[in-house]
């Protein structure tokens, strides 16, 4: 039996995490700082939720006081093929590769929930509690100060073994556990992130507008997508994977083993009208157990509508003209936006 922190982390690895590290339940001072000016810019656009519970997001005691130490676990979820392959498919969509199968809200909270099962039974029920992005958390600083990797340019986290592709989540605990050494920056001068972004939503390295994100306005965002930004998207429907996929340090990445993240099928360059034909009924079942659901039919359809606006397919026309009358104000205005760019 060894200390800790190093039954802590076989276990976690045991369990199928994929990187684990440790730190103290503080955030640091610079992380803390970014947060405060992301949010006193209004760059987090119409998440509210930042803002109501900032100082729990910048104090993880203030989240839960007794927390001494956070475990940091990472969940490789490399693809085998190249994201950004079927963005030259005017007929189809692209759906981000971390939504293509299973929900991994799911699949990381059942891991954690097994590595807190065994943690109370090894320490006398010592207290603690796990997070999967569902928390005023702030996962990637502290996934950088255990070691995990660090924030790139792009605002996401770097691993030195997995590249862009890490899920990750947390485990508050009363243990005093000892840090690992936090992962410095390795971006160098590269831009590759930076430069790739279709809708610049880069102001600067190291800083997001979340307001011209792709990711942000077809998951997050309600209502209208501004019109200026809806010819960037592209067929982008449901999140954008530019600025992971070009970065240098994918090359060590390696593919995942995780049965529930194999993308399926239909929602591999899934074809734009299909989709588009969803009702409220037909997009749940479609969707079950992915994390597209949580969006609603609305505002899916209404990203699906944007694409067939940006495909110049003329044999896309009536899936959207079928829709210009939708109940739905937003897609019925995507609706009759994509009309007019096809008839154009």
């Amino acid at each position: 039996m060894g200390t800790a922190a190093e039954d802590i982390r076989a276990e976690a690895l045991r369990l199928g995490f994929d990187a684990v590290g440790f730190a103290r339940a503080h955030l640091a001072p610079e992380a803390r700082q970014r947060l405060a000016r992301f949010l006193a810019e209004g760059l987090h656009g119409d998440m509210g939720w930042m803002e109501a519970r900032a100082d729990q997001r910048a104090h993880p005691q203030a989240l839960w006081p007794e927390a001494v130490s956070v475990i940091s676990l990472g969940l490789n979820y490399g693809p085998e093929t190249d994201p950004m392959e079927s963005l030259a498919w005017r007929d189809r969509g692209t759906i981000s590769v971390y939504a293509r199968n299973r929900d991994y809200h799911d699949i990381v909270k059942k891991r954690l929930k097994a590595l807190g099962q065994f943690m109370a039974q090894r320490f006398k029920h010592q207290p603690l509690k796990v997070f999967v992005d569902t928390a005023p958390v702030m996962e990637k600083p502290l996934a950088q100060q255990a070691g995990l990797g660090w924030q790139g340019k792009h605002t996401n986290l770097v691993s030195r073994s997995h590249g862009s592709w890490l899920f990750l989540g947390e485990i508050f605990s009363t243990l005093d556990l000892a840090p690992d050494a936090p992962e410095r920056d390795h971006c160098g001068s590269c831009r590759a992130c930076l430069d790739v972004c279709p809708t610049n939503a880069f102001p600067a390295p190291y800083r997001l507008d979340a307001r011209r994100c792709i990711s942000y306005l077809t998951i997050e965002h309600r209502g209208p997508i501004p019109a200026e930004l809806r010819p960037l998207m592209g067929n982008r429907i449901y999140g954008c994977d530019d600025c992971l996929a070009v970065c240098p340090w994918n090359k060590f990445s390696r593919i995942h083993a995780e049965p529930a993240f194999l993308p399926r099928t239909d929602l591999t360059a899934p074809r734009l009208a299909e989709l588009a034909a969803l009702d409220d009924a037909a997009f749940r079942a479609k969707f079950s157990g992915s994390p597209i659901k949580r969006i609603g039919r609305d505002r899916f359809v209404r990203n699906v509508l944007v694409a067939i606006g940006n495909s110049g397919d003329a044999a896309l026309r009536p899936a959207a003209q079928a829709l210009c009358e939708d109940p739905d104000d937003t897609v019925a205005d995507c609706a009759r936006w994509a009309c007019e760019r096809l008839a154009a």
